[in-house]
């Protein structure tokens, strides 16, 4: 947490490399003092497939998802942030838009599997 999930036209990539694009949206969510740098999770999903009002355009869109807690205000300010950052990116997009989502703390489970030092792994490895 926090999750940060790019979905786009694939077209985008002709233009713009999107490992550029999430490091922006990472820089921006450690701007905005919100979360730790090692907290932040970023995924970019390309579509192929959608319909758009008019033929040819491209879209952007930014799902974030923060565990329930922060203000309106800090939310909103997050994602004005994150759509400059990304409009200075992204000038022949059509539309970029996004949506930050509170996650319900007790509905949020996740699972980290920590191999710690390479040794440990062979180690592990060699017992299994």
């Amino acid at each position: 947490m926090p999750h940060f999930v790019i979905e786009y036209s694939r077209r985008i990539e002709d233009t713009v490399d999107m490992n550029e694009i999430m490091e922006a949206i990472f820089n921006a969510a450690c701007q905005s003092g919100l979360m730790q740098p090692d907290d932040i999770k970023i995924r970019a999903i390309p579509f192929d497939h959608f319909k758009l009002s008019k033929k040819g355009e491209t879209f952007m869109h930014l799902t974030v998802s923060l565990l329930e807690g922060r203000s309106d205000e800090n939310k909103e300010g997050l994602a004005i942030l994150v759509r400059e950052k990304l409009s200075t990116e992204l000038k022949d997009v059509n539309s970029i838009s996004i949506d930050v989502r509170d996650m319900n703390a007790v509905a949020y489970k996740k699972r980290v599997h920590s191999y710690g030092t390479c040794d440990q792994v062979k180690l592990r490895a060699l017992i299994f």
